[in-house]
């Protein structure tokens, strides 16, 4: 079989379960962090953003780690959180990240924003065994910026699950009213 975690998503809400729809859509528990600007190309959030799109609520879940990997607090906390949601009608378009932390019992949970981070700038070239060149990007100076409510403390320094709420729709209606003032030299601009 082969696939992304979107495919998934999508299979699963068109052919699997296309009888009986599901009520909620779960995706990971990932080992490793989906926090801040991670939740762009994370598998596990696109697999669940895949389902939000089809109107299927939807959440993902990552133990923030590293290294140690005991899921036990992540699948505890998971397993309330579904069934606090499973308790009340959910928007169609529900879409929640959720980071546990890692080597810890958490110390209670708390709704976050998306934080900001960085890996780093640099690149390490090598060679494989079969004398093709590959890259690793990034290398291990991540850092997160302070700041407060974000997923980022929560997790790393407050040692909490962060529950943050996410939305679909990207557009910045700043730039786009920005953009519209723009001349584009031999195309004339409409309106919608």
């Amino acid at each position: 079989m082969d696939g992304t975690p979107t495919d998934c998503s999508w299979l699963a809400i068109h052919h699997v379960l296309r009888e009986r729809r599901p009520s909620i859509m779960l995706a990971g528990i990932n080992h490793g962090p989906n926090l801040a600007d991670d939740v762009t190309y994370s598998g596990t959030v696109a697999a669940a953003m895949e389902a939000s799109i089809f109107g299927v609520p939807a959440i993902a879940f990552s133990l923030a780690g590293r290294k140690v990997f005991d899921f036990g607090p992540a699948a505890r906390f998971a397993r309330s959180l579904v069934q606090a949601a499973l308790a009340r009608p959910l928007p169609k378009h529900l879409l929640l990240n959720v980071n546990v932390p890692p080597g810890v019992e958490p110390d209670g949970y708390v709704v976050t924003r998306l934080g900001k981070h960085s890996y780093g700038s640099s690149v390490v070239e090598k060679t494989d065994p079969r004398g093709r060149k590959y890259y690793w990007i990034g290398g291990n100076d991540y850092q997160h910026e302070d700041i407060p409510g974000s997923d980022c403390n929560v997790v790393l320094r407050e040692h909490r699950v962060s529950v943050t709420p996410l939305m679909l729709d990207l557009t910045d209606d700043e730039m786009r009213n920005e953009v519209g003032r723009w001349t584009v030299e031999g195309f004339a601009r409409r309106e919608l």
